[in-house]
């Protein structure tokens, strides 16, 4: 009986990724609306906050995840795809909080359009990852295997679009009289939100390892 209760339901460890990719979301609606609201000192500091509020979540999710692993015999996927998944995943609401951290560090002063259209492509990204999260417990079905696939499709192409706008962005930054401070600042606040995506990204190809391995 005790070695019964160690194991946790099959379920679990989907369920456990869905309330990450939950918090992922919190922390890009947040994280957005802090860039809408940037004029705002309160909001920011409101938006700020839930930002990190949804970054501890994914953390403990994470934690509890990492701690199943240990006390389970048997998964319903491979030991290695779980860990590297829930991490990765990790990765992208431990990347919004920084990003967050960043400008009020920095004390920046406004926020621009490429910030603006970063974000809604991180927004997109991470909207999607929850999508595509949402089908691990269902592999087995083809239709939605299918849709999960063309998910993680779209991610990649989300996230070659953030890539022009990093590019676009830089070009921008070097080419126009900018102060160097405003420069430093901007240039890794781009480069923070562009990686959002590309973890983003990486999360998609765990996704995708994972269908080809198991349905």
């Amino acid at each position: 009986m005790l070695f019964g209760k160690l194991l946790p339901r099959e379920g679990n460890f989907f369920e456990m990724f869905n309330q990450h990719a939950h918090c992922i979301v919190q922390a890009a609606e947040a994280f957005s609306a802090l860039v809408a609201n940037y004029a705002d000192h309160h909001q920011r500091e409101q938006h700020q906050q839930a930002v990190d509020d949804a970054e501890r979540a994914a953390d403990r999710v994470t934690h509890e995840v990492n701690r199943a692993l240990h006390k389970t015999f048997i998964t319903p996927i491979d030991r290695e795809q779980i860990h590297l998944l829930i991490n990765t995943m990790d990765d992208v609401a431990d990347l919004l909080q920084d990003t967050a951290e960043a400008m009020a560090l920095y004390d920046l002063q406004h926020v621009t359009e490429e910030i603006v259209r970063l974000t809604e492509l991180c927004m997109k990204c991470c909207v999607l990852v929850h999508d595509a999260v949402a089908t691990l417990g269902r592999i087995a079905e083809p239709a939605v295997t299918e849709r999960a696939l063309k998910v993680c499709e779209e991610i990649d192409r989300i996230e070659g679009e953030a890539d022009r706008v990093l590019r676009s962005a830089m070009s921008k930054l070097f080419r126009e009289d900018v102060d160097v401070r405003e420069l430093i600042k901007l240039k890794e606040i781009y480069e923070l939100l562009e990686t959002v995506t590309d973890k983003c990204e990486d999360v998609a190809n765990h996704i995708e390892g994972v269908i080809l391995e198991n349905s």
